[in-house]
């Protein structure tokens, strides 16, 4: 992998991507780090395959300087569990899911079957020259040439 792939080519306006679609996830639904990612188009110049392998990483990054008005807490890692932070912030981000109905099993893993969300609408990720999530079927299926 290459260095040059470290951070975003633009990172404030992946950031700001990321958070305006954290904006959109409803209480009491998580979404993952590569969900997220998946519905950002690749940077120019990158193939699908370093951006999925860095995507995460940085939504992660993003998530890490998000403004207070971004609900961080519903951001979770691809195996239905909070990432650790330092500080406690974990703690933090367990109570507030759970003030929002999240329950955690004895792993203290999420059901993202049960608590994952499937993204915004079809016709806002489209006015936002964004992606669908991954696995999204049925009638909000967006049907784009990548």
């Amino acid at each position: 992998m290459e260095s040059r792939f470290t951070s975003h080519p633009d990172p404030k306006a992946f950031n700001a991507r990321v958070w305006e679609i954290v904006r959109q996830i409803p209480p009491g639904r998580v979404c993952t780090y590569g969900q997220i990612a998946a519905m950002i188009p690749l940077p120019d110049g990158m193939n699908l395959r370093d951006y999925e392998a860095f995507g995460a990483r940085w939504v992660g990054g993003a998530m890490a300087a998000c403004p207070d008005d971004v609900p961080w807490q519903r951001v979770i890692n691809a195996q239905g569990k909070i990432s650790i932070r330092k500080m406690g912030g974990h703690h933090r981000q367990r109570a507030l899911l759970e003030a929002e109905g999240v329950e955690f099993d004895e792993r203290e893993r999420i059901d993202l079957a049960r608590y994952g969300w499937d993204g915004p609408p079809s016709d806002w990720l489209i006015a936002r020259g964004l992606l669908p999530p991954p696995g999204r079927s049925g009638p909000e299926q967006i049907q784009m040439d990548l």
